[in-house]
């Protein structure tokens, strides 16, 4: 007697699947997008919520509490001096490092307007450079001048020498190192150039302070206190003395940034750069491996995948990879319903869903970009659950672009 198979419903296989999805505990988070936003760090947190108690008056009065504020206020810009190899004077505090970057290339260039409108940057600067440098050459009358990069992401220092030694040149712009291939610049042969041709070097360390030295071949330079594990809203301006620099807003009292700063928040950026630096070269050393081992498991796991930037020159902590046949913007979410917190297009512009300008002026594959941005608390399980999931991830991805496959 054969025996009688009972027919399933699959709408109950369905909705069964759908229960233990309702039930079963959410996946754990991981963040690995901690570029221009990382955790605040411990001993940053506990300065921040003692100087909401003795920094909240405002630093410009005269009475005790305001002298108090002021004393707070000088404190974080000694400690950021001494962190850079700058002087207190020489180190200004910005609303934001955007702010801090469009405030450089405005008023270095209008300080210089007599000797020129030029400004020579690099391909891949931060969209803020790129923007600022275009709006201070068209305000004078004069030119935006691109060097470009190899397909490592780096300048030839040779073309950037020979570019800023036109004349008319106000200002020369190159980061440190790139915030998301991670690839560093060759700042001491072009700083000596911008030297030798009598032309101020801005360089942007937006991604580089607190994980790396930056070293001293800068004139001006820019940095986020958010990326090295500070508060957000503080950015870093220093200029050393002799470089000319000229306000090209309304008269205020503060006139590079009118309206100055929270002071908790200053004060907590310096205490996280502090305890960054105090941390660096274990952390370096971590994170490096941590980057070397994905750089090496997806262009082995992964087909059609191309793993971009300097693999040895470069910042400890950044990575980009890109995947033919997929959408950017569909395998961050694919990951982040899985529990990573990935970034995918050029740090600076991610919002607006375009084709990186970083990745094109490197002449590499644009496509299905992830970035990469390991805080410092990253471990080893983080990094393997991640490279677990992400062959799957990048299939379904393709999959759903391709309905035939």
């Amino acid at each position: 007697m054969r025996a009688t198979v009972p027919r399933v419903d699959p709408r109950m296989h369905d909705e069964r699947a759908a229960q233990r999805a309702a039930t079963a505990p959410p996946a754990p988070r991981r963040m690995l997008d901690a570029g221009g936003g990382a955790p605040l760090r411990p001993r940053a947190r506990e300065a921040f919520l003692q100087a909401l108690d003795e920094g909240w008056a405002d630093p410009r009065r005269l009475h005790a509490e305001g002298r108090r504020s002021r004393a707070l206020l000088d404190g974080a810009r000694e400690a950021i001096a001494a962190a850079v190899g700058a002087r207190t004077e020489e180190v200004d505090l910005a609303p934001s490092h955007t702010a801090a970057l469009h405030s450089a290339v405005r008023t270095v260039a209008h300080g210089r307007r007599r000797l020129g409108a030029d400004v020579v940057v690099g391909a891949v600067e931060r969209a803020a450079v790129l923007h600022a440098a275009e709006f201070v050459a068209a305000r004078g009358a004069g030119r935006r001048v691109v060097v470009p990069v190899d397909r490592l992401g780096r300048v030839d220092p040779d073309a950037m020498a020979a570019a800023l030694a036109a004349p008319g040149v106000a200002l020369v712009a190159l980061q440190h190192a790139n915030g998301e291939v991670g690839t560093r610049q060759p700042l001491d042969e072009v700083h000596a150039a911008a030297r030798a041709a009598g032309v101020p070097l801005l360089v942007d360390a937006g991604s580089s302070l607190g994980h790396v030295d930056v070293g001293p071949a800068w004139d001006v330079l820019a940095a986020d206190a958010a990326d090295w594990g500070g508060p957000a809203g503080i950015g870093v301006l220093v200029t050393r003395a002799g470089v000319r620099r000229s306000p090209d807003g309304p008269h205020d009292d503060a006139r590079w940034f009118p309206g100055g700063v929270s002071v908790p928040a200053a004060l907590a950026a310096a205490v996280a750069l502090q305890e960054a630096q105090a941390a660096q070269r274990a952390v370096d050393e971590r994170l490096r491996g941590l980057v070397g081992l994905v750089r090496e498991r997806v262009a082995a796991q992964v087909p059609d995948v191309a793993v971009v930037g300097d693999p040895h020159d470069r910042l400890p902590h950044v990575l980009t990879f890109s995947c033919l046949y997929a959408d950017g913007e569909a395998l961050v979410t694919e990951l982040d319903r899985l529990g990573f917190a990935v970034g995918s297009g050029s740090a600076c512009t991610s919002s607006t869903l375009e084709p990186s300008h970083v990745l094109a002026a490197m002449h590499v594959l644009t496509q299905g970009n992830v970035r990469l941005a390991l805080p410092p608390t990253t471990t080893g399980d983080d990094v393997t659950a991640f490279l677990d999931a992400l062959p799957g991830a990048v299939a379904r991805v393709r999959a759903a672009l391709d309905p035939d496959d």
